[in-house]
Order: C-alpha cells, then structure tokens, then sequence
C-alpha cells in the first residue's frame, strides 16, 4: 500500500475533515468541481465506525480520520480500515467540540500526552507499516504549547501532522497563529523527521494558500470552512460563477447525495449546503428560500 503521503507533489492541498459536511456525496462532489490532492472522512468514532467509512473509488486518495481515548479500539479499527482500502489513517487530537473533549478525546488529549502517545503508538503498531499514520491537533488546550506538544509529537514515526493554528480554547474564533506553524516547520528541521507539516487554518482563497505556504514553508495546506465558501477552492483554475453554473453545482450535489445515501439518510442535512452554491447573484435569497421549504 505505501505511504500516500510520500507519492503526493507538494504542495499537498487537503480536504479537512468536518463532521456533518465531508461525507461521500460531498466529497464526489468535490471530485467533478476541483479535487484535493488528498481528502479525510468525517472523523469517526472507534467505537461507531463501519457505518461512517461509505466512499467511492474516485475519491481516492483518502484518509479515515479517527477520534477516541481507547488505544486498543483505535489498534483494532486500523485493521478494518486497511480492509476497507483507505490510504492513511489520521488521529484527531485537534477536536474542540465540546461533547468530544469531555469525553476526553480530540484536543482534551493534548493535555494528556500519556494517553495520546499510547493512541499513535497502538495505531502504528497495528498498521505494520501497510498505512501511514497521520495526525491532526492544535497549537495547545487552553494555552500555547508549540515546543512542548510538537517536540513530543515529532517523536513517534508520523507521516505528517496537520496543524489549526489556533488553540482549543479559541475554537474557529480570534486570530490564526501561523507565526506558530512556521516554528512546528522550524523545529521539524531541526529534529531531522521526515514527517510533513500541514497548515490549517482560516485559508478561504487560493492566494492566500500560496501565500501562507511561502511563509512558513509547510509541505502542504488544509482547507475546512474555505471550502463551504468557495467550492471550487481546490480547483487551480479559478474562474467566476455565473448563476447557472452555481444552481448546476446544487442540482449535481444533490442529485450525488440522493444516489449515494437513498433511504439510509435524510434529505435535511443538504440544507447546510444551500447557502454554499445559492448564493451572490440576484434572486439568490428568494431560491434559498424555496429550496429549503422543498427540503423540510
């Protein structure tokens, strides 16, 4: 199988995983518009998972995110997931949602390295070198912790760490520390690991993607909520949309869904995407509207 993240010129342009929006529909989506040289899942429960990892061959390369505070369940998931044909697994210890910390899991495990070492290492151990194994986290929990967390994540054989420059605390609110990231990329040097560093954080253009990459030097970027304001983000040639072209977006999405999903979800949770493609031309208000009474 390899490893993924070696085969992919750099720099790496990724999808984030975000629960609730990068399912299979919207990431076959993504594959018609502008493809991300590498995607996530949603990230999954160890303790939930098969239900969650639906995906179709073109969306590939992919990576199943996992999140949880059980090492053993994390080893024994790394095996279905190599089953499944995934071409990674990345270990969420960047997660602020409330209901996810307090379980002790995501970013609550950056306060608990003990237990987060013992997550990445079960995983490695499972996956023998057929997976690599990847993380995303936070610059700390409530305060900075740069040079403490990433000098103790830099120890163990990942292949690459994504960074939200932000702290749990912050959530996606208040300023983006790349300042930080440039020292993660710094320190990364300075420890001769080959582990890639990946930048997130508040990229909605492509610009300014180039722009924070040529700041800090990280191998790639990751984009999340950039996404829902510009589909098309991944998609090099960026050109403006008409009307039509945007209203096609919507019909092709949901067409996509309805196909992936039949009967095994409801229709509601498109509604999150109607404000992603109606939207900037006139009469976009009063076809948003339409669209959602249809989807109630």
């Amino acid at each position: 199988m390899g490893n993924i993240w070696t085969r992919l010129k750099k720099p790496i342009w990724c999808l984030a995983p975000m629960y609730g929006v990068t399912d299979s529909a919207f990431r076959q989506m993504l594959c018609q518009i502008g493809k991300p040289d590498l995607m996530f899942t949603e990230f999954a429960n160890v303790q939930a998972l098969v239900r969650q990892l639906s995906y179709f061959p073109q969306e590939k390369p992919l990576i199943c995110q996992l999140w949880g505070n059980d090492p053993e369940l994390f080893g024994a998931a790394a095996e279905l997931i190599i089953d499944l044909g995934f071409d990674g697994i990345d270990l969420n210890l960047g997660c602020a949602v409330k209901a996810v910390v307090k379980k002790g899991s995501g970013a609550a495990l950056i306060d608990n390295p003990e237990l987060a070492g013992q997550i990445i290492q079960a995983t490695i151990k499972a996956c023998r070198g057929r997976l690599p194994v990847s993380v995303k986290t936070r610059l700390g929990y409530k305060t900075m912790a740069t040079a403490r967390w990433f000098k103790f994540l830099l120890s163990f054989p990942v292949a690459a760490i994504s960074v939200h420059c932000r702290t749990t605390k912050a959530m996606a609110s208040g300023p983006t520390h790349w300042g930080e990231i440039t020292k993660i990329v710094n320190l990364r040097n300075r420890l001769h690991s080959k582990t890639l560093i990946i930048g997130n954080g508040d990229i909605f253009s492509r610009e300014m993607a180039h722009k924070r990459i040529k700041q800090t030097g990280v191998d790639g970027v990751m984009i999340g909520r950039g996404v829902l304001q510009n589909p098309w983000i991944f998609n090099p040639v960026q050109t403006k949309k008409t009307k039509a072209a945007k209203v096609a977006a919507w019909k092709q999405h949901l067409k996509i869904y309805r196909q992936t999903w039949g009967k095994l979800k409801p229709i509601h949770p498109m509604k999150r995407f109607v404000g992603v493609y109606l939207k900037g031309f006139s009469g976009a208000l009063a076809l948003r509207k339409k669209t959602m009474d249809m989807l109630s």
